[in-house]
């Protein structure tokens, strides 16, 4: 029997049970990807962060993401969970798929730097009609893939009822946002696409979220929201090629898989 160790952390949580869950599993050698895919359907988060110690001197760890039904190339909560049970000192490095993404201590905030993606207005009716929405609508090429729609205010935002069997249809990160209440910015995040309808705090889609709220609200630092049922709070910084985001994360399990 293999024994594997095992953490599920909340990201970008208050309090436990609020944020984004990830399964986060130290290895000391990588496993057959057929094998990690399996773990992460049967974790049924939506992210589950395998690393290992790094052999070369840029990174401490190399870092794979897995939702439970694909490996993708880019996730913000499962790093800086990841952070958050890897690091020893004022900071730990992981190469990913992405580069290298450094999650840091700052204060009580655990922050992560991903890079930054720009969008640029774009026809997506189709998108829109899934969302059952209609608004501004903005997409980036390659990079997250992010497909944005920009809606008058945060009650607009929480009562998206979106259509998940089209949304599958579509290869991007759609996010729905506006100026929130409480918090600068608000926006909701589906990813049905890779197996997941509504994902409760997507680090990613602030990689995109944060320079496009940047120029409208004319600084460089402010909070946003993620409105999902869990709900999750981001602390974010427009740092020009990169984005910070900033967030507490809270250890929920500990235990071992066993196979």
């Amino acid at each position: 029997m293999m024994t594997l160790p095992f953490f599920q952390v909340d990201a970008f949580a208050e309090q436990p049970l609020t944020g984004n869950p990830a399964a986060v599993m130290p290895l000391d050698h990588w496993l057959d990807d057929e094998l990690m895919q399996r773990i992460a359907a049967e974790n049924n988060l939506s992210e589950t962060a395998f690393t290992l110690p790094s052999d070369g001197d840029e990174a401490d760890y190399e870092l794979r993401w897995f939702t439970p039904t694909t490996e993708v190339n880019l996730c913000g909560h499962a790093t800086i969970a990841s952070g958050h049970v890897l690091i020893k000192g004022d900071k730990v490095r992981f190469a990913t798929k992405s580069g290298v993404l450094v999650a840091r201590r700052n204060g009580d905030l655990l922050e992560l730097d991903l890079p930054a993606y720009q969008v640029a207005p774009a026809e997506l009716p189709r998108i829109q009609e899934a969302l059952g929405v209609s608004g501004e609508s903005f997409a980036s090429e390659g990079g997250n893939n992010a497909a944005i729609i920009l809606l008058a205010d945060e009650a607009a935002v929480r009562a998206v009822k979106p259509d998940f069997a089209a949304l599958k249809a579509f290869d991007r990160l759609v996010m729905v946002t506006a100026p929130g209440i409480e918090q600068d910015v608000v926006s909701r995040v589906f990813a049905a696409y890779h197996g997941i309808d509504e994902d409760p705090v997507t680090g990613s889609a602030h990689a995109a979220l944060v320079p496009f709220w940047a120029k409208r609200l004319g600084r460089r630092e402010f909070t946003a929201f993620q409105a999902s049922k869990r709900g999750g709070l981001l602390h974010c910084r427009d740092a020009g090629e990169r984005v910070i985001l900033g967030g507490h994360c809270v250890t929920v399990i500990e235990g071992h898989f066993q196979l």
